[in-house]
């Protein structure tokens, strides 16, 4: 496993392409949610948990439970989007976190994601100690 330092908060960038727009050529709604996964899923990459191997060595998939969204300005059609990714808080089986997406200095949407940790059977189980335990050291400052 990675246990590199990750600096707070995580940053991905990615481009707005025409398939992520509406006919007006603003990116459609739900987009934003896609966006939050990439940034979520590079941030588990790169303390070394991605989301396979959390499945194959630990019988374990982490699955969004609660998602809320704050819009405040659309991105449109080739803007480069930063995805900031901050954990928040870590619990036994949960891990929420917030997500900033910006376009330069502007922000376009804030987004509140829990992530629970599920078993083989459906039903909550403890997050794997060594990630729960990167994830605590990886709280969120005052912003984002």
């Amino acid at each position: 496993m990675k246990t590199t330092e990750v600096i707070r908060p995580h940053h991905i960038q990615c481009r707005v392409y025409y398939e992520d727009t509406d006919a007006g050529g603003v990116v459609y709604h739900a987009n934003y949610f896609r966006f939050a996964e990439r940034g979520r899923t590079e941030f588990l990459r790169e303390i070394g948990f991605e989301h396979h191997q959390v499945k194959s060595s630990h019988n374990v998939i982490l699955m969004v439970c609660h998602a809320e969204i704050d819009w405040r300005a659309p991105g449109k059609l080739d803007d480069l989007l930063d995805i900031a990714t901050e954990t928040v808080e870590c619990g036994n089986s949960s891990w929420k976190m917030r997500q900033v997406i910006s376009r330069g200095e502007r922000v376009l949407a804030e987004i509140k994601i829990t992530v629970v940790a599920v078993g083989g059977s459906g039903k909550a189980v403890r997050i794997p100690p060594q990630l729960r335990q990167i994830l605590g050291s990886h709280k969120a400052s005052e912003s984002v």
